[in-house]
């Protein structure tokens, strides 16, 4: 029976054929790679074509956090790889990892896993060795973590739950610890707000107020102690403080200038213990992955963030350039999501709506401009519709269209929605359900209609009369 000691380096006592069975169960099984992929080093291999072709499914991981397909590899190969000679030495390595057969996958997968667990703790040995040869005893918790870190490498996440664990947890009203927009109306409809891992759309028009609302969500959350970062790429910086400073003090964008003693005075009064960072990144080149970073810049520096605002979605890249554009929005909205579970992060965005959308009274999910598949990835999707009238009188139709963990349907008419001040009151008139919403818009234009046949007919008896009369 063949044994992994601490004499061998690489896979190579394994022979070549092991070597490119694993490189194919790399390619083939998602869920072994993820396993392996940030433990397995290029040196493990002892051909150098084998070597280059681990680093390019390294690299490809690193940059869009996804196990390449072989046809990522040829053209990554086709690509990078200058020398025509290596070029076609690389291709022909693939064709030969793909003609690999499955049937002893458990056993490659079992020796390949057990041979890197004992290379990294062959290495944590030697760390820990040192340290205590120093005398270094305040390390321990270090060394202790170290050893953990290394005997959990390659183990399968299990998040599976039996049916009646926890269950006072789960019957307990805080089981979601929902952050609350701060808009009174839509928080009691929607239990309180959005919970971590939580995504919210909101769906409008150009200039219907998407990043009033957006910022209002951002501001609340702030004020109740959280840390926000609200990424935005079409305004710039000062315009979304200036609109923060309107939420804050009450007082009109317009009227700044003649209050700027009032608004320092309120604004001395914010006692909140969270961040809110404003972050402008460009609309043409951002992606998911490159949002995880800068989160996980911001973590490190200690500034835990626990709610990204994200204004808009339609100005996020996919990771994977994709022929099919509203393949690329699904992507989007889907990495987005994904970014909220891992990181325990509650999220906000906007979308636009179709021309559709413009002239609604209400915006339904079929305004909704792009992929359709975005709102079903949302746990929460709520539209502003204005018309010209409400525009100017600073009122607006809210919708909740799509809730997971309350009552949707529910139409918010005529309810104050000031982008001057960032103030939104859903409060402040009838409260409706959709389907009640359409039966009083069509008794309105019923009745509309009778005055207009109504004033017709008069019209016509007066014609009458005067030809009569004449």
């Amino acid at each position: 029976m063949q044994t992994v000691n601490n004499n061998n380096q690489n896979f190579s006592f394994l022979g070549q054929t092991f070597q490119l069975k694993l490189l194919s169960q790399l390619f083939l099984d998602r869920k072994f790679s993820e396993r392996i992929i940030n433990v397995i080093q290029t040196k493990y291999f002892d051909n150098m074509n084998y070597r280059q072709i681990v680093v390019f499914i390294k690299d490809y991981y690193e940059k869009y956090e996804n196990i390449p397909t072989y046809d990522n590899i040829i053209q990554t190969i086709s690509l990078e790889v200058k020398d025509d000679i290596q070029k076609e030495y690389l291709h022909s390595v693939v064709k030969l990892i793909k003609k690999q057969t499955l049937e002893d996958s458990k056993f490659i997968q079992d020796r390949a896993l057990k041979f890197c667990k004992q290379q990294a703790l062959k290495k944590a040995l030697q760390y820990c060795n040192k340290v205590l040869e120093r005398g270094e005893f305040e390390e321990y918790d270090k060394l202790e973590e170290k050893l953990k870190e290394v005997l959990t490498i390659g183990e399968e996440i299990d998040d599976s739950v039996e049916v009646l664990s926890g269950i006072e947890n789960v019957l307990s009203e805080e089981y979601r610890n929902p952050i609350p927009t701060g808009i009174s109306g839509i928080d009691k409809i929607i239990e309180g707000g959005l919970g971590k891992g939580e995504l919210g759309i909101i769906l409008g028009g150009t200039g219907f107020g998407k990043t009033t609302f957006l910022t209002k969500v951002a501001n609340s959350a702030y004020n109740q102690n959280y840390n926000v970062l609200q990424i935005i790429f079409e305004d710039n910086v000062k315009e979304i403080q200036r609109k923060h400073i309107a939420c804050w003090s009450g007082i009109s964008l317009l009227n700044f200038k003649e209050n700027k003693e009032k608004i320092i005075e309120r604004l001395n009064n914010i006692k909140s213990k969270g961040k809110l960072i404003i972050k402008r990144f460009p609309s043409d080149s951002i992606t998911i992955n490159k949002i995880k970073n800068y989160i996980k810049k911001l973590n490190s520096t200690g500034i835990k963030i626990d709610m990204v605002v994200l204004d808009y979605l339609d100005c996020v890249s996919p990771n994977i350039k994709y022929d099919d554009y509203n393949i690329g929005e699904s992507s989007v909205v889907r990495a987005f999501e994904s970014m909220l579970v891992e990181f325990e992060l509650v999220g906000w965005t906007a979308v636009q709506s179709n021309r559709g959308g413009l002239s609604s009274d209400i915006i339904q999910l079929d305004k909704m401009g792009g992929s359709i598949k975005r709102a079903q990835v949302g746990h929460l999707v709520i539209s502003i519709a204005k018309n010209l009238e409400q525009k100017k009188l600073g009122l607006a139709t809210v919708a909740i269209l799509k809730s997971r963990f309350g009552s949707d349907g529910i139409v918010f008419e005529n309810c104050t929605f000031d982008n001057t001040r960032v103030y939104i009151d859903t409060n402040s008139n009838k409260i409706v359900t959709s389907f009640d919403y359409e039966d009083n818009k069509e008794e309105s234009k019923i009745f509309e209609n009778r005055e207009r046949v109504m004033e017709a007919i008069a019209k016509m008896k007066k014609i009458k009369e005067n030809v009569k009369n004449n």
